[in-house]
């Protein structure tokens, strides 16, 4: 059998009878045309075997006294994608496509590439070099073809672009047989394969059969041919349409734990791409009005990735677990390594750090970058946490600054003053002077020590000793100084149980913030951890959180355990005015059967036993097996009321009649009487406290962490999921990045604050 899915052919696993590796590299072949049909394609038994009779009855449909006249083939341009062993091309849209035909013809023959951003400006095409780099992420670069020739076996899903070369080579004798009107004609290929045009619409490429596997089960299926055609336009492809150029939002989605975020084990960046394509969607049906007149444009998704840092050489981590895990059920093991120790190393002082500082410089770096290729954009910029993903974003909203310096992401000068002591006076203090020129040869200073570690001070030759005099002096006089001018102030939202101990100044530390990494130095990924000053707060990590380059407007939190995280910290209730320093909006979006979920107005609101936000459907209606249980509830509620009001009805009419008719009353008939009233109270304070709860329930307000609207939203599960919550508990934590109901939640909380409502019709 012949090779299959050459590097350079694209060709699919799916159609191995026919070699196209050496067809593709051959050089190219002139076109043989004879006058005399017999002589001008000799075809195989093969040929004749897998088709005897459609060439014939072609030529009987095809003949036409004027020949058409030939027209050049458009071009479309595709990339390629390989997962695995599956390689496939698919196109780019229109816009894109017109744009890279337009700077091809432009490249010429320039000896200097042309680069065009395509997909939304996420990709950058060489044309020249044919290959398209990725701008945001690390991703290796994909081959980019001009196609105007494509085949597809019979076992193949698609069709497949020919490469350029070969196009170029079936177009020219595509046009001599238009040309002359004569078909039949027949282009060979060094390894024997051969394309026969029989006429338009019929072109074959066929595998001579010495080339063919001798293990195939029959000799038709041996011989089976592959159909070639000429033009996107006579293919079954689906073109994407075009990305609206204006951004009106942009959105930086942070992974949980592990490389892969869905069952499929796909990466961050094609979860990411899946949600993108569904915001798209969702802005062409449900804000089609609005896109037409100019006042929507998209909201762009960018990845941020951290496991790979973590993971990383630069850690050293995965050989360290590596070494102490057990050789028994080895993919276990490292399926657990690879994404269950994520949580531990988020509660590791050491391993925290990399993390947050991964997960700030990513969104920074991004943050950048894109306002480079958008220099007009002017919108807001939101961010999304998955999983562990929404913890670490709550944790870093939790501890970031207002003011001009906390925007750059510079440190705040108090925190660097240290009561104006000069490098010499504080080690004189100390008794450390002898190390002042081993310190000022550095060009340190004050500010500068605050900012060293212990390796550091240990690289300049300076003993363990001093070393810790010197960073717990520093320590210290940058706490004092942090509670002494108010630089570091108690969330008064997050309100932790006071502690049994101390502090190191012998001051209860009940008063002391959550935001205790303020005043913390800044932990090494590889110093050893100092609890010295671990005593404060609700139990986060001690170590140094960045500060992000902007101020975001909304936070949403998919399958999110930060209510579970927060209580294990001590965290018992979150006063409701507290609210993230830079961030006014925050969702917590959940999906029913979410094994990691948890939710959070409950522990702002204590009094109230508050249900959560129902998520509309997308279609703009509730699902139809939640309406028949609503159906169902209010029909027994209905039956309920009826019977009731049966009997009030009955006992009213009977307390009715004549005096003379009643019997005498004795105490039976009293319980019967007090019992009717007991039952009609119990009705009537039902049905009051229904109605009262219809009404009261949209005035209750949740705390300001969402400007006072509600903060846990769920999804309506699926009609499949309901019937084993269990079976589908883990595709419920993997859910959100191709639910169109969350996506349209988050464009709803976009649009709506840029004064741009949805669609009537479809809410």
């Amino acid at each position: 059998m012949s090779d299959s899915a050459g590097a350079e052919g694209g060709r699919s696993e799916a159609a191995p009878n026919i070699n196209t590796r050496d067809l593709f590299d051959s050089p190219t072949q002139t076109v043989a045309t004879e006058n005399t049909p017999e002589d001008q394609v000799r075809v195989s038994p093969a040929v004749d075997e897998a088709s005897p009779s459609s060439t014939s009855s072609f030529e009987m449909v095809d003949t036409e006294s004027v020949p058409a006249p030939y027209q050049e083939v458009q071009p479309h341009w595709f990339f390629c994608r390989r997962a695995d062993d599956n390689t496939s091309w698919l196109p780019f849209s229109r816009e894109d496509s017109d744009k890279l035909e337009r700077a091809c013809h432009a490249v010429g023959d320039r000896e200097d590439d042309v680069v065009i951003a395509v997909e939304g400006e996420r990709y950058d095409v060489h044309v020249k070099e044919r290959k398209r780099y990725a701008v945001y992420w690390e991703q290796g670069p994909t081959e980019v073809r001009r196609c105007t020739w494509f085949y597809k076996g019979d076992k193949d899903t698609r069709f497949m672009p020919y490469p350029e070369d070969v196009s170029k080579r079936l177009e020219d004798a595509y046009m001599i047989a238009v040309t002359l009107d004569e078909w039949k004609s027949k282009v060979e290929f060094p390894n024997g394969e051969s394309v026969i045009l029989h006429n338009p619409k019929l072109i074959m490429q066929y595998q001579p059969i010495g080339l063919q596997d001798e293990w195939a089960s029959s000799t038709s299926e041996q011989g089976r041919p592959r159909t070639v055609k000429r033009g996107v336009n006579n293919i079954s492809v689906e073109i994407p349409d075009g990305e609206p150029e204006k951004v009106d939002h942009l959105v930086f989605m942070v992974h949980g734990i592990g490389p892969a975020c869905d069952l499929r084990f796909r990466s961050i960046i094609q979860c990411v791409n899946d949600f993108r394509s569904a915001s798209l969607s969702l802005l062409a049906s449900h804000y089609k009005r609005a896109q037409q007149d100019g006042e929507v444009g998209r909201v762009e998704f960018l990845p941020v990735n951290w496991h790979s840092a973590l993971h990383g050489d630069a850690t050293g981590v995965d050989e360290d677990i590596q070494r102490i895990t057990l050789p028994s059920i080895s993919r276990l093991r490292h399926f657990t390594n690879d994404t269950l120790l994520d949580l531990f190393f988020y509660n590791s002082p050491t391993y925290c750090q990399t993390i947050v500082d991964t997960v700030s410089s990513e969104i920074n770096t991004l943050h950048t970058l894109f306002k480079q290729r958008h220099s007009e954009f002017n919108g807001a910029v939101s961010v999304v946490g998955h999983s562990l993903g929404s913890l670490i974003l709550f944790d870093l909203l939790t501890n970031q600054r207002t003011g001009s310096e906390a925007r750059e992401g510079l440190p705040s000068g108090e925190h660097l003053h240290l009561n104006c002591d000069t490098l010499q006076q504080t080690l004189t203090r100390l008794g450390l002077q002898q190390y002042l020129d081993t310190l000022q040869a550095e060009n340190l200073d004050m500010e500068s020590l605050a900012l060293c570690q212990d390796g550091d001070l240990k690289d300049l030759g300076i003993p363990l000793g001093p070393r810790k005099k010197i960073l717990n002096y520093v320590r210290k006089k940058w706490l004092s100084q942090d509670l002494k001018t108010g630089a570091v102030h108690l969330p008064e939202g997050l309100q932790a149980p006071p502690p049994l101990n101390s502090d190191h100044d012998g001051n209860q530390s009940s008063g002391l913030p959550m935001q205790q990494s303020q005043f913390h130095r800044a932990q090494s990924v590889t110093s050893a951890v100092d609890y010295e000053y671990f005593d404060v707060g609700i139990g986060q990590v001690s170590i140094d959180y960045p500060q992000l380059a902007f101020h975001p407007q909304t936070f949403f939190a998919f399958g999110s355990p930060i209510g579970m995280f927060l209580t294990v910290r001590g965290l018992k209730h979150i006063d409701p005015n507290y609210t993230f320093p830079t961030c006014k909006s925050f969702y917590n979006i959940y999906h029913p059967y979410d094994p990691v979920a948890y939710r959070l107005e409950p522990m702002i609101v204590t009094e109230v036993d508050l249900e959560p936000m129902l998520i509309p459907h997308h279609k703009g209606r509730k699902r139809m097996h939640l309406e028949l249980k609503d159906s169902l509830t209010r029909m027994s509620m209905d039956l309920k009321n009826n019977v009731l009001g049966s009997l009030r009805t009955a006992w009213q009419s009977f307390s009715r009649l004549p005096v003379a008719a009643l019997p005498p009353v004795d105490q039976g008939d009293t319980t019967i009487e007090r019992d009717l009233q007991e039952t009609q109270g119990v009705c009537d304070e039902a049905e009051s406290s229904v109605s009262a709860e219809q009404t009261e329930q949209p005035e209750i307000k949740v705390g300001m962490l969402n400007g006072g609207r509600r903060i846990d939203y769920v999804l309506q599960e699926k009609p499949i999921e309901s019937f084993n919550e269990y079976l589908f508990a883990i595709q419920s934590h993997l859910c959100y990045w191709e639910s169109e109901d969350t996506a349209l939640l988050l464009l709803k909380e976009i649009y709506d604050k840029l004064g741009v409502a949805i669609e009537q019709s479809h809410q």
